[in-house]
């Protein structure tokens, strides 16, 4: 109950009534689920499985994998959850617990892909000096990096929302969303704001970063032998896509979150909001396992035998 100054529970409003259609959302979305855990357990598997795949980028493609999966556990099992209920509330307590899954989720998808970036940058623009930069020791500890700071990132931005008192209870989306939390504010909310320019500072770095090391590649390939160009493709061209995917559906979330979107239809907003979560999760473990050799054949060799 709302009593001026605590909220006990969340309403989520962007649910509507879909009658029987609700039994037909579920089966799509548990089948979805199905395919993200199978697809990324395989590539895991695999990869741990495979001595041959005990190399510096598919140790941190399997740390990528894993955070598919802990992000895509954040939200499906609440989603259907959610579908199948006539009452879409959500306690207060919970829903901060799945922003700080979904939230740090996304920061580590971008560290992974950027140590993804840097590795790629070591073994194309300086071969003869790969082995000596990443050490076992180096990449434990980019690893150990990639999820250490999200969640001292996200803990902290959390422990600047929960304190304050919010004038409402109804959230406009399908989850709980750290900035409608924010919005619902009756108290002061300026370092929650400073915090985020903070947060979203550094993510777009990281992004830039990115950015550069791809450019830094693509310039080496083209004054190299085209043998080396059609194996750095192969390479990049997976990583590349995967942060354009991802970058492009939090960009969808930044814009719902800022502008008023109800001119937009219900569906279409619930799809903008759902994208950044639901299609990374399915692109990544597709993308790389077709993309990428080495992973390619092992992944037959599994499931149909000696090829």
């Amino acid at each position: 109950m709302i009593n001026g100054t605590y909220v006990s529970y969340f309403t989520l409003a962007a649910y509507f009534e879909t009658g029987f259609f609700k039994y037909l959302y579920f089966v799509i979305i548990m089948s979805l689920y199905a395919f993200i855990v199978c697809a990324n357990i395989l590539l895991i598997v695999v990869i741990c499985m495979n001595r041959s795949l005990h190399e510096p980028m598919y140790i941190f493609l399997c740390s990528l994998f894993v955070n598919e999966l802990y992000g895509s556990t954040g939200l499906f099992p609440f989603l259907l959850l959610q579908i199948l209920s006539d009452i879409h509330t959500v306690s207060a307590s919970f829903c901060f617990l799945q922003i700080f899954g979904l939230y740090t989720y996304a920061s580590i998808e971008f560290s992974n892909l950027t140590v993804i970036s840097y590795d790629r940058y070591l073994a194309i623009c300086c071969p003869l000096q790969y082995n000596t930069h990443m050490t076992s020791n180096k990449v434990v500890m980019l690893i150990a990096l990639t999820w250490l700071y999200p969640f001292l990132a996200i803990f902290i931005l959390i422990s600047l929302s929960a304190p304050l008192q919010p004038c409402g209870n109804i959230i406009n989306k399908v989850y709980c969303d750290n900035y409608s939390i924010v919005k619902l504010a009756c108290s002061e909310t300026t370092v929650n704001n400073i915090y985020g320019i903070l947060y979203t500072f550094t993510t777009v770095i990281l992004v830039l970063l990115i950015l550069y090391t791809y450019m830094k590649i693509l310039k080496v390939c083209f004054s190299g032998s085209r043998q080396t160009r059609q194996k750095a493709a192969s390479t990049c061209t997976p990583h590349l896509a995967s942060l354009l995917n991802f970058s492009c559906g939090c960009f969808f979330e930044i814009v719902q979150n800022r502008f008023d979107m109800k001119r937009v239809p219900n569906m279409l907003r619930i799809f903008l909001s759902l994208y950044w979560l639901t299609c990374q999760p399915l692109f990544n473990p597709v993308l790389y396992g077709l993309n990428i050799t080495k992973i390619r054949i092992t992944c037959k060799s599994l499931l149909f035998g000696k090829m």
